[in-house]
């Protein structure tokens, strides 16, 4: 989201065009020494077998054995080849390419110097847009999203869950407690009441919103976690529009699959799982306490 941008050095295409013809005139070269082989074999030839094995004997143009000709002009195609490798062409060679070479590295020290010094005035700026993440990160290392989701990444409707599974509940209680756990005002809207023994951090844009005592109130997901920053492992338990911030600064993901699909008015965000790995995977079946199947997975940045 606020990454920072890569600087790809290029080579420029007057640059780029030298390498290329300095690797054609190499393979043009390679290409004359087998035209320089398969004439001399190819001449041998025609003469054995205009000579001994008497083919074409009796064909002459001017008085002059036909094979004399061939030989002629596949000897005039070899000294085009000679003339545009070492005449039209002839100030190219090893000595040529490492001057060209030098002279490119030369040029791309040049470019890199410029290109260092840019990025040194760029830094600032980048920092501006990064500062969000980087603040985040240096308050707080172990930050985790703690969720129950279904197939569809459904995670509730009106405000409400859409399951009821006591594992899952059991889950929650036991890694929260003892936290900070962050949340929307809607999701804390939710409950019937403060949870116990957790510290509730309530995100909202009002400033004169009233919450119980002992509720933090604050405006953004930067500044919840600051007020965490003491605890070794503040839990974001939602809703929505909360996940999607966290999903740049979170190290981990508490995740309950529900293996099955729901309407609803507030979903996860997809998971990419070029970023985040998963390192535990716990399946729950369905039974008598449980309408739906579950997995208890979790993921940890990579």
């Amino acid at each position: 989201m606020f990454g920072k941008k890569k600087v790809k050095p290029q080579i420029d295409q007057e640059q780029l065009e030298l390498i290329k013809n300095a690797q054609r005139r190499v393979k043009q070269k390679k290409r004359l020494y087998s035209h320089f082989v398969i004439f001399l074999i190819g001449a041998l030839f025609l003469v054995l077998a205009n000579t001994v094995l008497g083919i074409g004997d009796t064909v002459k143009f001017f008085d002059i054995d036909w094979f004399v000709f061939a030989i002629f002009i596949w000897l005039f195609f070899l000294l085009y080849h000679i003339f545009n490798v070492f005449v039209t062409h002839k100030f190219m060679g090893k000595e040529w390419e490492k001057i060209q070479l030098d002279k490119l590295v030369a040029k791309q020290k040049i470019r890199i110097n410029k290109l260092k010094t840019q990025l040194e005035k760029e830094d600032i700026h980048i920092a501006k847009t990064e500062v969000y993440n980087d603040e985040i990160s240096k308050m707080q290392q172990n930050i985790t999203i703690i969720v129950a989701a279904a197939k569809n990444d459904a995670i509730g409707k009106d405000n409400q869950l859409i399951w009821h599974l006591k594992d899952d509940l059991k889950r929650f209680k036991a890694l929260t407690s003892g936290h900070h756990i962050i949340m929307g005002r809607k999701t804390f809207e939710s409950f019937p009441k403060p949870l116990p023994n957790r510290t509730h951090v309530v995100i909202t844009r009002q400033s004169d919103y009233k919450a119980p005592d002992g509720v933090i109130i604050v405006n953004s997901l930067k500044e919840a976690i600051e007020v965490s920053k003491n605890d070794d492992r503040p839990f974001i338990i939602g809703g929505g529009e909360i996940y999607k911030q966290a999903m740049s600064v979170a190290d981990s993901i508490e995740l309950t699959r529900v293996h099955d699909d729901f309407e609803a008015d507030t979903f996860f965000p997809e998971i990419d799982e070029t970023i985040w790995e998963e390192t535990a995977n716990i399946y729950h079946g369905m039974d008598d306490n449980h309408k739906h199947a579950f997995t208890f997975l979790t993921y940890k940045r990579k």
